[in-house]
């Protein structure tokens, strides 16, 4: 009689361990399933500071296009801070204001005028740290750029840059963007850039060598001075044709 008490609870044991099996199962893999984390708002406000440096070296060196993408940017992280700062239980009318600032930033940026872009760029700083003042955060205090906040991010307007070279080293023999009105009679037969960019020939790569090369013709009796162009010359010169053959695909 002991012995059949034992094989029974031997036997009530093991099927309790085969009912809970799916349970810990289940619990394990639950606890191996990776959960994406929300964004805090330390990563939010860490995200806007290095987007609101970048902003300020590409309006202050004339790069619009740049300046235009990191507002945009700007925008979308003050929209997630918001709504963290709602979640927070702080005022959103804070956000509201700098977003107001942020389009005055937009609107000189449009306008492609520095010293309204530098007066709106002023007043979105001092509105941030109001804002961080208002929430406790007086320490951190952001101010205009001293040095570029990335060092591998060129912050000039390469691809105008490059077409500014291409005028005054390869303008005297060639159109440079606009057939209709840089053609003349005394204009030596070299060929178009629009036209040349269009080729299925060509290759960035093929440009870069001929410009880095002693570049004195391209054919006989089409005698040119070499354009002496240094390497950042020559790759912004390479920006600008590229983008002139997306433009002229399109």
């Amino acid at each position: 009689m002991h012995l059949r008490a034992l094989y029974l609870a031997a036997f009530l044991a093991a099927c309790s361990a085969t009912a809970a099996l799916p349970v810990l199962q289940g619990s394990a893999a639950a606890q191996s399933a990776p959960v994406a984390d929300p964004i805090a708002l330390s990563d939010a406000m860490t995200r806007l500071q290095l987007q609101h440096a970048k902003l300020w070296f590409a309006g202050k060196l004339g790069n619009w296009a740049l300046a235009s993408y990191e507002v945009e940017k700007i925008d979308l992280t003050l929209e997630a801070a918001g709504k963290l700062l709602a979640a927070e239980g702080s005022i959103r009318s804070q956000v509201t204001r700098t977003k107001e600032q942020l389009e005055a930033v937009r609107q000189a940026v449009r306008l492609k005028n520095l010293s309204v872009f530098t007066k709106a760029y002023s007043s979105l700083t001092n509105e941030c740290n109001g804002c961080h003042r208002a929430n406790g955060y007086a320490s951190i205090a952001i101010q205009l750029p001293a040095i570029p906040p990335v060092p591998n991010q060129l912050f000039v307007d390469q691809v105008t840059e490059g077409k500014a070279l291409a005028r005054a080293s390869c303008g005297t023999c060639h159109v440079i963007a606009d057939v209709a009105k840089e053609s003349s009679a005394s204009r030596p037969p070299a060929p178009d850039f629009p036209e040349i960019v269009v080729r299925s020939s060509f290759s960035a790569d093929a440009i870069r060598q001929l410009l880095s090369s002693g570049h004195r013709r391209i054919g006989p009796a089409q005698a040119m001075a070499n354009p002496r162009l240094t390497e950042n010359q020559i790759e912004a010169v390479v920006a600008y044709l590229e983008t002139l053959r997306v433009d002229r695909s399109r």
